[in-house]
């Protein structure tokens, strides 16, 4: 059965299980594999070496050593999904070894084949994403429970930090999420108790959000992330360094253009904004939905799903139910308190450090990385995911704002 199958008239329950969603851990791949089957040790080989292979610039020479691997050999999509991490991460440094003045036009065969095929397999764009990034990203250094990532980019502790800061935060939606599928349901079965039980759950899971992505401020060194990190995430879509695109070499002659990482492809706030009714401005909305191209497509059904629900927002204002009024409200308002806190990391993490790195104050604490003291200037007004970055955050956060129901 394919996910988020239904029809109006007797649209199916709102079951995690139905869209490839953990109980435990949400959005999150739970358990992610960290080493594929043997035929792909060349893959694993140079991408658990990453960092010093971009530090030395040998990356590019090792990729092209590399064989031309069949991707027959994978099976189910724990393995799919940790070839796409590999081929993703090993895209990324491949491009961006040199800075943005030495990126490549041509991605070689023996990436750009396999990466494309495991991406058609996936229903995920031939990129590094969300979805790989931290969704995929993790795992158990020990027992105690003690995280780390399974591949990594130059930026060292900094980018452990960023990845596991971010892992977190999806980790605080859960609750959130389950409380969703709560409302739906209540809705639909017009529990009004039900239904304002789980309105507290959600508005306290994105408190919870909020409170973790604070954490930024102590694994996260802003030179680190603006001079060495970003650049890794940036994309070859609405990117002035390349203008044209990248050629997927043995995939296409024609160079196709795909958005960077960015926050905009978490499924999470999504499937908020869809529950509480928030409507953003016609830009906004046109940069969100293309992102959710960047989402796995059972997550991205998850989100059309609650689209589809009842509203939520035209039940409690016909209700006049006071308590429900105020448990929508809290809501609209975490959801606006936490994106402003977004704006809050995006001006330390991007404005205040790419200003530092113009003045030549930049003291990164990694030195490894192509644009170590190198301000990426293609990207000094845009988000990774080539939004530009502040009109678009604060477009969304009072749009936001705007969903409160008023007395």
């Amino acid at each position: 059965m394919e996910a988020g199958d239904s029809t109006d008239e007797t649209p199916l329950p709102l079951a995690l299980t139905r869209f490839q969603l953990s109980e435990e851990y949400g959005f999150l791949l739970p358990h992610p594999l960290t080493e594929l089957p043997a035929p792909y040790g060349p893959w694993m080989e140079i991408a658990h070496d990453l960092p010093r292979l971009i530090a030395s610039r040998r990356l590019r020479s090792q990729v092209h050593q590399m064989p031309q691997l069949s991707t027959q050999h994978l099976r189910g999509r724990e393995e799919l999904q940790l070839a796409h991490l590999v081929l993703s991460f090993i895209t990324m440094g491949y491009l961006w070894q040199e800075g943005e003045e030495g990126a490549v036009k041509v991605l070689p065969r023996n990436l750009a084949v396999p990466f494309w095929e495991v991406s058609q397999a996936l229903g995920l764009p031939p990129i590094l994403s969300h979805a790989d990034f931290v969704l995929a990203n993790w795992r158990r250094k020990n027992p105690n429970g003690n995280l780390d990532t399974i591949i990594s980019l130059p930026g060292g502790e900094s980018l452990r930090g960023f990845i596991l800061v971010t892992l977190m935060v999806e980790k605080a939606a859960v609750p959130g999420i389950k409380a969703i599928v709560r409302a739906v349901g209540a809705l639909r079965q017009l529990e009004e108790e039900a239904l304002h039980q789980a309105l507290q759950e959600l508005a306290e899971a994105i408190g919870d959000m909020s409170k973790a992505l604070k954490r930024m401020h102590d694994h996260v060194d802003p030179a680190v992330f603006y001079a060495v990190i970003r650049i890794f995430l940036s994309g070859w879509k609405d990117n002035p360094a390349m203008p044209d695109g990248l050629i997927y070499e043995g995939v296409s002659e024609e160079p196709m253009g795909y958005s960077g990482g960015s926050a905009a492809q978490s499924t999470v706030l999504h499937a908020f904004d869809e529950l509480l009714g928030i409507r953003h401005s016609e830009e906004s909305t046109a940069f969100l939905h293309r992102m959710r191209d960047y989402m796995p497509p059972p997550h991205r059904a998850f989100v059309e799903e609650i689209r589809r629900a009842p509203s939520l927002k035209q039940h409690v204002v016909s209700s006049g139910d006071p308590r429900l009024r105020a448990a929508f409200n809290q809501c609209v308002t975490a959801l606006a308190d936490f994106r402003s806190y977004h704006i809050t990391i995006v001006t330390k993490y991007v404005t205040i450090a790419a200003a530092k790195a113009k003045a030549g104050r930049a003291e990164p604490g990694d030195r490894a990385g192509p644009s170590v003291g190198k301000p990426p200037s293609a990207l000094e007004a845009k988000g990774t995911g080539g939004s530009h970055i502040f009109h678009f955050l604060k477009s969304v956060r009072d749009s936001t704002r705007q969903g409160l129901i008023r007395a």
